[in-house]
């Protein structure tokens, strides 16, 4: 689907929504998260122009910003609170980072690639979303010093889900992670730890860039 020309910013922006809705977002405060944060900004280059269309786009170091409406359904299954604290793996463009800093009290997010690091800092910036602090790191250890966790948001594929991560998340906390081999389908996960271990439960169907350890080059 390509974006009509003549439409404006405001209808595309319009239709954006009602894709989440007839895709399954229909939390009012995750709707209301995405309605404020305008994808327009995180989508440049010869890609910009499709910023509005529920499909996964190409961003710089091999990533891809996620498709809109699982950015919706993956917040959606977290559950968030207002004072929550939440853990980001994988800060990519920044846009999933953004619409968690609307709902909670505060965001960790975490790239192995500075560049994105840093771009996605200047649009928190420009956007004043100072409860998110993006940080260069391995994001299959976490983030120990800040654990335990409220919530947990995986936007790259595991074999299996991260025992580090697993560790970092409180007794009744969520995890959101998509599981499986890299170049096949994967499922969408949520953990949920309880006082005896965790539940696992199997949401949907999707395919994200595998999880990698270690810092990139870039």
């Amino acid at each position: 689907m390509t974006d009509d020309p003549e439409e404006t910013t405001a209808e595309r922006k319009m239709r954006f929504l009602f894709q989440l809705r007839t895709r399954g977002v229909t939390d009012p405060r995750v709707l209301e998260a995405m309605e404020n944060i305008d994808r327009g900004l995180f989508v440049r280059g010869q890609f910009a122009d499709r910023a509005y269309e529920d499909t996964p786009l190409p961003i710089p170091c091999g990533q891809t910003i996620s498709q809109p409406s699982v950015v919706g359904l993956m917040t959606q299954a977290l559950a968030i609170g207002a004072r929550d604290t939440v853990l980001e793996v994988g800060t990519g463009s920044g846009y999933q980072a953004a619409i968690l800093s609307g709902l909670c009290r505060r965001v960790y997010t975490l790239d192995r690639h500075r560049r994105l690091v840093q771009e996605a800092e200047a649009i928190f910036t420009q956007l004043g979303l100072y409860n998110i602090i993006a940080q260069i790191a391995d994001g299959s250890r976490g983030l120990p010093d800040q654990a335990p966790f409220d919530r947990i948001l995986v936007t790259a594929a595991a074999e299996d889900p991260p025992g580090p991560l697993l560790a970092q998340l409180k007794i009744g906390g969520i995890m959101v992670v998509p599981v499986g081999q890299s170049d096949a389908v994967q499922t969408l996960i949520r953990v949920t730890r309880t006082e005896t271990g965790f539940d696992y439960d199997e949401l949907r169907q999707v395919r994200f860039v595998p999880l990698v350890e270690g810092l990139g080059q870039t």
